[in-house]
């Protein structure tokens, strides 16, 4: 078990005011009010925070905007996983006593565009390698890895529908989930929806929010003389294996994601059957079935079969195994595709993750949680960040 395992802890995490369409706050704006409540969670003020992660802000604009002066800033850019790699960060800078209150924040205005960085230029490796071969925005390029899956293992779309139809009957239970009031779904409700890029129909997609979070982390020695029940940080990792998904050695293989996870499982001293809870990222119904395999929760190539296998309630429900009342609750707030994706969602992932540990999820709350892994990709299956907590 690695000396940083359990040395640190989060007291804070919180979003934004409301996530979905928000034209009153640009990006800057969203990094802010999230920073604003994660903080009143904790119960600190700005000037408390001498460490400071952020992205897509960076961490000058936003220590600008917060009237702070850290002495320990960090911009770490690679994507929906930033966050979990800052979270590793963070921890890394408390032992080392760089800082001793860490501030992660999000913000994005990914619905409204208010402040927000432009495309690939066509100068851009992607613009050169890629775009000139007709993929153009996430639908395309994340296509690519789900049909060499279906290809080598016979998954079908039939089984990938199952994913957004188990993450909707979460959204159903959370009250700020944008798809909460939209009914449940079925698989065969996904495929019918209108196809966006072959093999993804409209409820395959992650929805498109403005919105933004954040978290403070401190270490567990003050975290407990804090109000809030802490989240101890068990154990993290990080990688990237490339930048284009053009340039994956193996598309039915996330390398980031092998290794990232191998690293904060052997530092949280567990593995797959410790977990309790799991927040995987959801750009893309398929997106958290190759993390299952590449996490070691199900065998690879057989993610399919096991999102697609159901069971009926006493009350003639269906039950999905990643669903409620299934066997490996994840992404239990509805996930990217009913919750809110405001571009990068794995400040969201990590709110969740806190929120369940904390007992604090409403409707939604897994009974008995102790663990719970968040894991997320940095663009398409390129770089990975995954974090191990616990409520004890």
């Amino acid at each position: 078990m690695s000396r940083l395992s359990r040395t640190c802890a989060i007291v804070g995490a919180a979003e934004t005011d409301t996530i979905g369409k928000r034209p009153d706050r640009s990006r800057l704006g969203l990094h802010a009010e999230a920073a604003r409540n994660a903080l009143a969670d904790a119960g600190l003020k700005p000037s408390d925070v001498d460490g400071i992660f952020s992205a897509p802000a960076g961490p000058n604009e936003l220590s600008e905007y917060l009237g702070i002066v850290p002495r320990y800033v960090d911009g770490t850019s690679v994507g929906g996983c930033s966050y979990m790699i800052f979270v590793r960060h963070a921890v890394a800078a408390i032992a080392a006593g760089y800082c001793d209150v860490a501030l992660i924040v999000h913000g994005e205005s990914g619905r409204s565009w208010l402040d927000m960085p432009g495309l690939d230029g066509p100068a851009s490796p992607n613009g050169q390698f890629e775009l000139p071969f007709g993929t153009r925005g996430a639908p395309t390029t994340y296509s690519l890895p789900v049909l060499r899956h279906f290809h080598d293992y016979g998954t079908t779309r039939r089984q990938m529908s199952h994913v957004p139809a188990a993450t909707r009957e979460w959204a159903i239970l959370n009250p700020r989930a944008m798809m909460h009031d939209k009914g449940p779904v079925t698989p065969e409700d996904v495929e019918a929806s209108p196809l966006v890029c072959h093999p993804f129909h409209l409820l395959d997609c992650c929805l498109v929010a403005d919105g933004g979070g954040a978290l403070v982390v401190t270490s567990a020695e003050r975290a407990r003389d804090m109000g809030r029940k802490p989240v101890t940080i068990l154990g993290t990792g990080e990688a990237t294996a490339h930048r284009m998904v053009a340039q994956m050695r193996d598309f039915t293989v996330s390398e980031s994601t092998v290794l990232s996870g191998k690293t904060a499982f052997a530092e949280a001293g567990l593995g797959p059957s410790d977990i309790d809870h799991l927040m995987l990222y959801d750009a893309f119904s398929f997106t958290p079935m190759l993390f299952l395999e590449d996490l070691g929760f199900v065998p690879k190539g057989e993610s399919g079969p096991f999102v697609a296998e159901t069971t009926t309630g006493p009350d003639g429900r269906t039950i999905y195994r990643t669903g409620p009342g299934g066997e490996l609750p994840m992404n239990t707030n509805g996930g990217g595709l009913s919750y809110c994706h405001s571009g990068r969602y794995g400040m969201y992932a990590l709110i969740e993750a806190v929120t369940q540990l904390r007992g604090e999820a409403g409707a939604r709350q897994v009974e008995g949680i102790e663990t719970s892994l968040v894991h997320g990709p940095g663009r398409q299956f390129a770089a990975a960040g995954t974090v191990i907590l616990a409520n004890a």
